[in-house]
């Protein structure tokens, strides 16, 4: 896929075999504070992120022409070098190269943030996004102007406040629901 700057993706991947790509909180902790440096001195947003056990979503927009794909495999390696490192194993971690899906339509956006959002409640790990510590769930709820403000200005473009936000991501809370939502919008549950 090639990027475009101005453009936002959805990128994804998870682990080989579907093991835990996280094992403990450092894990999360580490993989964030990389991608943040990454993608910092690249000029790319971080809109949304949630990381789960064995995979992780994220919603990135590009500010400038970049060599994206070279930086998430810059950024992977970095990570999968040090996981190896800590827990005395070799080889692959991921199933594959990272996946990317460009957002084209603003209910596509909106539908994309809560639905990574709701992936851990999704998961059965939590019953609220609030109490998922590694999503930026909490943020995307704030009223807090400096939680991110490119994040709380697309938040207030496509849903409202943040009380808002967190009621339309909860009106979605339930799985029955969310699967007739992807059909409406993808044709097809997505996995």
């Amino acid at each position: 896929m090639h990027f475009e700057p101005g453009n936002i993706y959805h990128i994804y991947n998870r682990g080989n075999n579907k093991q835990r790509v996280f094992l403990q909180d450092e894990n999360y902790d580490f993989f964030l504070r990389q991608l943040n440096s990454y993608f910092k001195s690249a000029e790319v947003n971080l809109l949304v992120h949630c990381l789960m056990p064995n995979h992780y979503h994220l919603l990135v927009e590009l500010s400038k022409p970049t060599g994206f794909s070279n930086l998430m495999r810059a950024f992977t390696t970095s990570y999968v070098k040090s996981f190896n490192k800590w827990n005395s194993r070799v080889g692959h971690l991921f199933q594959q190269e990272f996946q990317p899906k460009l957002i084209d339509t603003d209910d596509y956006l909106a539908h994309v943030c809560r639905y990574i959002h709701l992936n851990p409640v999704q998961a059965n790990l939590v019953q609220n996004p609030k109490d998922w510590q590694y999503s930026d769930f909490t943020l995307w709820i704030s009223e807090n102007k400096k939680s991110g403000s490119r994040r709380i200005q697309l938040r207030n473009e496509l849903i409202g406040s943040g009380r808002d936000y967190e009621k339309f991501v909860m009106k979605f809370a339930d799985r029955k629901t969310e699967k007739e939502v992807e059909r409406k919008l993808f044709g097809k549950v997505r996995k």
